[in-house]
Formats: structure tokens, sequence, C-alpha cells
């Protein structure tokens, strides 16, 4: 049974691996209580602290296939080969009847799909790393990949870059306080209209 969802006003993040993007999520959703957390799906096990029904729901590849069938995502990407990440029509749901703005972490193809699909009740902001190399530094000091997963992830955050112009936003995270003061800025200034 497919579930309808309510619109409301959404702010999308995107950017490469290793971007910070998650950094500054979680440092406005702690400065502005009306802004909720979107729980993504993903098919992928948990890493390190991660816990399920916080950091992601995490189901399998079949359950997560399952789910697409049913018409239980908003939008879906096989990001890997076999790891898919998504967003439940169930979580937009449960944060808009809160009364509360939907916050999204996601890849870049996952940010631009949100954004085709709520269109102006969307903000949607790229954060990019200052350069290719401290991305790289970033990604290396996670210590949560392999050596082969690490290298897809550069090449793939090398051809994310090249999309930063199709956000409305886009802010560089070289000063972390600096990145976090003016996503702040942008999502006050979009939710004012």
């Amino acid at each position: 049974m497919t579930q309808e969802v309510k619109e409301g006003k959404c702010i999308i993040f995107s950017a490469p691996s290793g971007a910070g993007k998650t950094t500054i999520v979680r440092a406005l959703l702690a400065e502005i209580d009306y802004l909720s957390f979107s729980i993504s799906a993903c098919s992928r096990a948990p890493r390190g602290k991660e816990k399920d029904g916080v950091d992601y729901h995490f189901i399998s590849v079949e359950g997560f296939q399952a789910k697409i069938l049913q018409n239980e995502f908003v939008e879906w990407e096989e990001v890997y080969s076999s790891n898919y990440y998504g967003t439940l029509k169930s979580e937009l749901s449960r944060i808009w009847d809160s009364g509360k703005t939907v916050v999204f972490d996601v890849d870049v193809i996952g940010g631009l799909h949100l954004k085709e699909i709520f269109k102006t009740n969307a903000l949607a902001i790229f954060i990019k790393p200052p350069n290719q190399d401290v991305l790289e530094d970033r990604l290396r000091k996670r210590n949560t990949e392999s050596e082969g997963n690490l290298q897809i992830r550069i090449k793939k955050a090398k051809e994310e870059v090249l999309r930063a112009e199709e956000f409305d936003c886009v802010i560089e995270n070289d000063q972390l306080e600096l990145a976090i003061a003016t996503a702040h800025e942008q999502v006050l200034k979009f939710l004012s209209r």
C-alpha cells in the first residue's frame, strides 16, 4: 500500500563523503529546535557506533528491494553496487506531522532528486570540501573503509563536486564554525519566506 505524504518544507544537505555535511547538520539540529532529521534507510552494515533507527534505518538488500516494490520510498538510489540508500515516506510524515521541518543529509544524487521532487518547498545546500587533498585526508582519518572502497569514494567525490552549482547554495567547509554559521543563516532565511 502506498502511503501518501503531505508536503512541508525541507532542507537538503548534500556533499561528497568526508566534506563535513553530517557535522554541520548535527550542529544545526542542536541550534534550531524546529528542525528534525530525516533518518535515511540503507542496505549497508552499520559503521563504528552507528545505531539502527538513529543514524540510519539499516535494511537488508532484499528488504530494501521489497520496500522499493511497495513504493515506500520518496526517493532511493543504488549508490554503490548492492548498496542502496533512500528516504522512506513514513519518515517525512513523522516529521511533518510533528510540525517540524525535515532536514536531509544525503549524497549528491539523492539531494538533486529531492530538490526535483520538492521544488520550492526545499532548500538544497551543497557542502564543498576546500580541496581534494583535504577530502581524502578526512576520509582516511575516519578509518572506516578498505583502501579499495576509499578509492571508490574519492573518485565519486571528484564527480560530485562538479554538480555543486546545481544546488541552491554552496558552502565551502574550510573553517567549520564559519560553515555552520553560514548554513544557519541560509536555513533561517529560507524558512522565513
